[in-house]
């Protein structure tokens, strides 16, 4: 478990074991203060809440941000149980075309804010993206809600246990057209918890 403090509020995350590569990378970065400072830097209301930039702690405003490293990859772990509910903590990457494994970002993650989805939308998506929902997925997308034409193309590596309120927060910012906010949102800092 750790702890996010931000300028908008608190968030509790919990990193799934089923994730090893993920989680000790996460918590290692976490342990060296990596994330200290960093800007959420694409900010998409109704899908989800994006940090993890080095290039964001000095970031002048309006600078196009995303494309920050620490110049390593982590190796993609899909796992069908876990999927992109509403407070879903993911990992971000480069696109397909020049990343086919689907390798994670070492720094950038996204949190899923996402919306509530119908039966006959979730049909669609199966049809448009050649997924396959189980009925507790749709049990979860029509209920709780998230982002579900992403699994099985970004690893689920946690979850907000508490503090999705300041998720809604930080998703109602007024953005730029890149999608960065206006007025900076920052991750003050992030500690182990337990």
């Amino acid at each position: 478990m750790v702890e996010m403090t931000t300028t908008q509020g608190k968030i509790t995350l919990r990193l799934y074991d089923e994730t090893p590569l993920h989680r000790d990378n996460f918590l290692k970065l976490v342990k060296e203060g990596t994330y200290d400072g960093l800007l959420f830097h694409r900010v998409i209301k109704d899908f989800m809440v994006q940090a993890g930039d080095p290039k964001s702690r000095d970031a002048k405003p309006g600078q196009p941000l995303g494309d920050g490293t620490l110049g390593y990859t982590i190796p993609a772990e899909f796992r069908p149980e876990l999927i992109h509910k509403r407070g879903a903590l993911c990992a971000a990457r480069q696109g397909d075309q020049v990343n086919p494994k689907k390798e994670s970002s070492a720094t950038q993650f996204y949190i899923v804010q996402g919306q509530v989805w119908d039966d006959k939308t979730l049909d669609m998506m199966e049809m448009r993206f050649g997924k396959k929902f189980t009925p507790e997925q749709r049990q979860v997308y029509t209920t709780v809600g998230g982002t579900p034409h992403l699994d099985g193309d970004y690893t689920v590596f946690g979850e907000v246990v508490d503090g999705m309120e300041v998720i809604n927060k930080i998703a109602d910012v007024k953005c730029d057209r890149m999608d960065r906010p206006v007025e900076d949102v920052r991750i003050i800092s992030v500690k182990v918890i337990k």
